[in-house]
């Protein structure tokens, strides 16, 4: 400590320093924490017998589940959770009843990697990584409900989880009573008749490997052999969203293969039609529906069958069945399973020789091909390359309006994650058909009447022309003819003539798929299921719920060459024989069974989470009625119920959203929750970042031991580059929330993350900068509290009218921001208040002063609560009631502020003629078009010339 600082601390020994912030926050949290202070009663009991807290409105809110990592929180971490606290704070002091809390998503692969490197039990080290975590968070004061509190790897919660697998495992989706139902009422149905069984037959006579083969198809959870990414290097198969643009994992990055595995899948494509529906009565990010719809994919078009001789029918989904008399051959995906059938002996005579890749038969050419398109990931199939590969496979299917028998082939450019794998090329209308058909010599066949100089015959084309307003042409048969109609009337028409001769009809179709539900890792939830000796999957008990992951030996997958596809998955669980093969009573008699030994992915614990929430220590149901329709049932303006906040980052767009909205609709069919929403509102935070300094072969380097001289950076003696990017320990520019709370205290780390900018923009850290916030707290504390006796110096008189002004403008606003989570504005408009009482000088009124620190409490509430105390009351702050504006003091004479970046009119702002030129400065820093504007970049020069001009030199 320096002797200026000793000297300071002597003339002010109760002056507001990080020493008595670290002794305030400490002893406030210990408080909170043993009174209880932010438990939210439930309806049942608490709430019961006391009306005036039953009267409140509740306030639900909600953070994306933190995962308990190694390396605990950087700064960026907390800023969704400081937000929501300090929302939830002003939501409490406006009168409502508030369920915060956080718990752990603890289940996934990063502590599963950790242990097959160290050893190290997964449990042992997310156990750990939690304790460390929860050190953190208790530290920046934040109101949870710790009663609440849980992790996904509790066996408590997730036997619950497998509780809800096996009622999708037993549940179907009526597409008539647009619901899910349970399985048993769709066997009702078979048994009596009422709904034919598939392949003809009685449900009676049908053995038991054939009732669950069809009861399969299906089931809302089921088993199938389906093409899947597949990881060796990994040893695991991954979802379609755990997988990069280029193909390779996620985590790890690792190359994916196509590879065809019996695989857990959920049927979420029956909801398709109501994921997309009900978002529109959803309070989100249009950018976040946006992505879903798309993810979701909706297309309207016709399924059109093409017969191959002797191996049924080729369908195809098309959006365009009007150009069907221009479909010139067709083209399967490499994984098709009619492929197999279809392919001849031998090579058809007059076979093209380019069709056949220089193979001597179609076997041998498809496998060659099939292996290579193994290879790619989806992305780099689909994407437009100038050379495009395929096989003939020597098969000939028919057009079914022209007669015209055309040739198969299998192509990589054509997924089975689409559609139904196959498509009718039309490559005079296609780009991409258009290139496959010149590669390979295939006629083309002009449908649409060209609207340029071109002409109708394509081999003199350059590339394929598409149109939605040309007319048809070349488009009739002796029964139907599309010549002179519009994209429109054409569609309409030979739907109806598909429909009349039995080889199509206008159908739906998605880009959503079923959702891939099978990991082949250690630390994951068990599957509840059992194979009897025939193989037939049975559903556990839920008398034998939860089962538990067993001890085993080695925790690793076993993994492979990444770059060998030709490998098949082996589990950890598949090398504990005692826990694999079992004797369970499923209801008639002792049996041998095996256990399944993949487990569920990490998403699983995440899907209804927000269920658990509202009643924790539920053993004997998933979640009481009465209980979760209070808290989230559907109410004016929120039709499908659901969290009322719900916090978190936009990376979670598709993957986790969507599958909590399948999990709650699943539920919500049956009977279980009123709410068919998980999140109704939902907002998603910025980010932190941080500068990124690196050395000349492009290695970071500690951001703290980087010098700036001369506007360049130097590491060592080395000039580096510096780039702003994401925050993160690889990125050596980590700054811990430790690190800020030691030298300044949580309440002005939370001030901090509140004041940088917007709560919806990614922002840059900058530690010098904290120390603003610090002295805000440092004014409004010897605003009230002498630092050198350490007494209140508030007065019992009444306000001058300037201060009530200030002070009621300030509440009217700050109120408003709060409401409206524009939490920078409101620590400007607090700072201003503050400042004005500063320079007005002499002591302030007990009413001023505690309005004030009431403004302040949401934002810095454990300074608030010291000060609320020391002002003489003994209740806790958190529950007091928020600052009332008098309107009569709100309007007040405003004057037209221009703010301007680079000499060009940014903002308008309306404020006080007497605002100083500090507190204009940080109104002008902290409005939104302003922050946009500058776009994270550092700040030169502000030129304040108040009331009427901000002039702002970006660095």
């Amino acid at each position: 400590m320096s002797e200026t600082n000793t000297a300071a601390e002597v003339a002010a020994p109760h002056r507001y320093t990080a020493a008595m912030a670290a002794d305030i926050e400490a002893r406030w949290q210990d408080f909170w924490d043993a009174e209880g202070t932010y438990e939210a009663p439930n309806p049942t009991g608490d709430l019961a017998g006391d009306p005036e807290l039953a009267a409140k409105p509740k306030k639900f809110i909600m953070d994306m589940f933190p995962y308990p990592s190694g390396s605990g929180l950087h700064v960026g971490h907390p800023l969704g959770y400081i937000a929501t606290d300090v929302y939830a704070r002003h939501q409490r002091m406006t009168g409502h009843n508030v369920l915060h809390t956080l718990g752990f998503d603890a289940f996934g692969l990063p502590a599963e990697q950790y242990a097959v490197q160290t050893g190290t039990h997964p449990r042992a080290s997310t156990e750990a990584n939690m304790e460390n975590m929860k050190v953190q968070l208790r530290r920046l004061g934040l109101g949870h409900d710790k009663r609440r509190s849980f992790a996904t790897i509790d066996a408590e919660y997730y036997r619950w989880t497998q509780w809800i697998f096996l009622q999708i495992f037993n549940s179907w989706y009526d597409t008539e009573a647009d619901r899910a139902r349970p399985i048993a009422e769709l066997v009702e149905q078979f048994e009596s008749g009422e709904r034919p069984v598939p392949g003809g037959g009685e449900w009676g006579a049908l053995s038991a490997a054939e009732r669950a083969d069809i009861l399969g198809q299906y089931r809302l959870a089921y088993a199938s052999d389906a093409p899947v990414n597949w990881s060796p290097g990994l040893g695991t198969v991954l979802a379609n969203e755990e997988v990069t643009a280029d193909g390779r994992s996620e985590r790890g990055n690792f190359p994916v293969f196509k590879a065809k595995l019996r695989q857990w899948n959920m049927r979420i494509t029956a909801y398709a039609d109501r994921l997309l529906d009900d978002l529109d009565g959803l309070d989100w990010p249009e950018a976040i529906k946006l992505q879903q719809r798309n993810w979701i994919g909706r297309s309207e078009g016709a399924r059109v069958d093409f017969p191959v001789d002797g191996a049924g029918d080729i369908t195809v989904f098309t959006t365009r069945q009007d150009t069907l008399f221009g479909a010139t051959y067709m083209v399967l995906a490499p994984e098709h399973e009619l492929v197999e059938r279809i392919i001849p002996a031998a090579w058809p005579e007059g076979t093209h020789p380019v069709w056949t890749g220089g193979h001597a038969n179609p076997a041998e050419a498809v496998t060659a091909y099939r292996k290579q398109a193994a290879a790619k990931s989806d992305v780099e199939r689909q994407a437009e390359a100038k050379d495009k590969t395929g096989v003939f496979t020597g098969a000939y299917a028919t057009n079914p309006v022209s007669g015209e028998k055309v040739p198969v082939f299998i192509a990589d450019y054509v997924l089975m994650g689409y559609g139904t794998g196959a498509i009718m090329a039309v490559p005079a209308h296609d780009a991409r058909d258009f290139a496959f058909a010149r590669a390979f010599e295939l006629p083309m066949r002009c449908v649409v009447q060209p609207s340029d100089d071109r002409g109708t015959d394509p081999s003199t084309w350059d590339d394929a022309f598409a149109s939605y307003e040309a007319k048809l042409v070349n488009s009739a048969n002796d029964e139907i003819s599309l010549d002179g109609l519009g994209v429109v009337d054409a569609k309409a028409k030979i739907t109806e003539w598909l429909q009349a001769h039995g080889v199509g009809e206008g159908t739906v179709n998605f880009r959503l798929r079923d959702w891939l539900f099978s990991r082949q890792r250690y630390w994951g939830e068990p599957f509840p299921i059992v194979y009897d000796e025939e193989g037939i999957a049975h559903p556990l008990p839920e008398s034998m719920l939860p089962l538990e992951l067993p001890e085993v030996e080695d925790y690793s997958p076993r993994t492979f060459d990444p770059e060998d596809a030709d490998t098949q998955p082996e589990t950890p669980l598949s090398r504990n024989a005692d826990w694999v093969n079992v004797t369970l009573d499923l209801g008639d008699g002792p049996k041998k069974y095996r256990r399944e030994t993949n487990t569920m992915p990490n998403w699983a614990g995440s899907c209804w989470y927000e269920l658990r929430y509202l009643d924790p220590n539920n053993s004997e149901k998933l979640v009481d009625p009465e209980i979760e329709q209070y808290w989230m049932g559907p109410r004016e303006g929120q039709p499908t119920g659901g969290v009322d906040l719900y916090v978190g980052g936009a990376e979670h767009a598709v993957l986790h959203l969507l599958y909590a909205r399948f999990w709650s609709k699943v539920l919500h069919d049956l009977g279980h929750i009123s709410s068919a929403e998980p999140f109704h509102k939902l907002y998603n935070q910025g980010m932190i970042q941080a500068f990124v300094y690196r050395d000349s072969r492009g290695i970071a380097v500690p951001a703290t031991e980087v010098e700036e001289r001369d506007g360049a950076y130097y590491h060592a003696g080395e000039k580096v580059s510096r780039v702003l990017g994401k925050m993160g320990k690889s990125l050596k520019n980590a700054v811990t929330p430790d690190e800020i709370c030691g030298e300044y205290g949580a309440d002005t780390l939370r001030l901090y993350e509140m004041a940088m900018g917007p709560l919806d923009v990614s922002r840059p850290w900058d530690t010098r900068a904290v120390v603003g916030q610090f002295r805000l707290l440092q004014r409004l504390w010897r605003n009230i509290v002498d630092e050198e006796t350490g007494e209140v110096t508030v007065v019992d008189t009444e306000p001058a009218e300037d201060t009530l002004r200030a002070l009621h403008k300030a509440i009217d606003g700050v109120g408003q921001d709060m409401a409206g989570m524009r939490f920078n504005t409101a620590i400007a408009k607090v700072t201003e208040l503050n400042n004005h009482l500063t320079k007005a000088g002499g002591p302030l009124s007990r009413s001023v002063a505690e309005r004030l620190v009431l403004l302040i409490a949401p934002l810095a509430p454990h300074v608030a609560e010291e000060l609320w105390r020391r002002l003489g009351h003994t209740g806790s702050v958190v529950h007091q009631d928020f600052p009332v504006a008098d309107p009569a003091y709100v309007v007040d004479e405003t004057v037209t502020c221009v703010v301007q970046i680079k000499g060009k009119v940014k903002a308008r702002l309306e404020i006080a003629p007497s605002i100083s030129d500090e507190d204009l400065e940080a109104l002008a820093l902290a409005d939104e078009n302003v922050v946009a504007a500058l776009g994270g970049a550092g700040i030169r020069k502000v030129i304040v010339r108040a009331p009427k001009l901000v002039n702002i030199v970006p660095a």
